[in-house]
């Protein structure tokens, strides 16, 4: 695979990983729980699903940084400084989003 194949396939996979997190961040249906159908019952499941997708997106993040693949301009700028910081908090869930977004992401949400 060539170098420029390589890239775009990083870039992808960044994408993939950052809307299976958002998929989470908006409590959506997700490829996770389909692994675990009896789990999604318990509410603490939620919180680990998004644990996982979050991880996923730092993997990703990681080798795509480490082929020099640039990640960043697939992410808003409060959103990269997130995944830098690399720690999943409340504010991560509560502000991933920027205020112009919201209303896009509340109608999407009851589609």
């Amino acid at each position: 695979m060539e170098e420029k194949e390589i890239h775009a396939y990083l870039k992808e996979r960044v994408i993939q990983a950052k809307t299976q997190f958002e998929r989470t961040v908006d409590c959506k249906h997700t490829e996770f729980d389909d692994l675990y159908p009896y789990m999604t019952e318990q509410p603490q499941f939620f919180w680990y699903k998004r644990y996982v997708a979050w991880q996923e997106l730092l993997t990703v993040v990681n080798i795509a940084e480490d082929m020099d693949v640039e990640w960043k301009s697939l992410f808003l700028d409060k959103q990269s400084s997130f995944v830098e910081g690399r720690v999943l908090d409340a504010k991560v869930l509560d502000d991933w989003y920027e205020e112009s977004e919201m209303p896009e992401k509340e109608s999407s949400k009851n589609e």
